[in-house]
């Protein structure tokens, strides 16, 4: 169980906007998050990853407190091990699609399961450049994955991805979630697109 209750001050274009999250994510769960742009989605995954502070709050993992801005507890980032999948995808431009995965994990199974469900395994050799969109995206996810975490946050983790692909993905990915007993989190524009994967949700107004 994830229990959060967070205040965040963001910068809006009319002027100051307060991003507030009160919200029990149960271990396992699958969360879609909505709501308009600039409200805070993005930056809500990243401060449930450690990445930023938010002025006030507190986030539970499991009973271990991650946060506690009243007690100055602050887990970094590297001791929360979440699976994060950028909007951006942040691949290293000088390694492999092996490599990635590789970078991650040791376990040469587990790198080849994921290329399998990525669709990559005859693109293990390319650098990021020589790889679409698409096959960007799902190295983004895949790289997440390989550290088998037990949270993954996701930031519109789909968008590159024809609707046929992302069918196919969605459904191994909800395999190896299950497996996993992975507590996910995805940032979407298009709530119906997690139909059948997302078992609750969070709106960011």
């Amino acid at each position: 169980m994830i229990s959060v209750d967070i205040e965040k001050k963001l910068k809006a274009y009319h002027g100051q906007q307060v991003l507030k999250v009160v919200q029990k994510f149960p271990a396992g769960s699958i969360t879609q998050i909505y709501g308009p742009s600039g409200a805070g989605k993005t930056t809500f995954l990243k401060i449930l990853a450690g990445f930023i502070q938010p002025e006030k709050g507190i986030i539970i993992v499991d009973g271990i407190p991650w946060l506690d801005t009243g007690t100055k507890i602050f887990i970094p980032p590297q001791k929360r091990m979440a699976g994060f999948v950028f909007q951006n995808y942040a691949l290293f431009p000088n390694m492999t699609v092996q490599q990635h995965l590789e970078y991650a994990t040791n376990d040469i199974a587990w790198i080849e399961k994921l290329l399998f469900v990525g669709k990559l395994e005859t693109f293990a050799k390319h650098k990021p450049e020589y790889l679409s969109g698409g096959q960007q995206q799902r190295l983004a996810i895949l790289r997440a994955l390989a550290i088998k975490p037990k949270l993954l946050l996701m930031d519109e983790p789909f968008s590159a991805l024809d609707p046929e692909m992302k069918s196919v993905l969605i459904k191994e990915l909800k395999v190896i979630f299950d497996e996993l007993g992975t507590t996910v989190l995805i940032v979407t524009h298009h709530p119906h697109e997690l139909d059948g994967l997302a078992n609750q949700e969070l709106i960011i107004t």
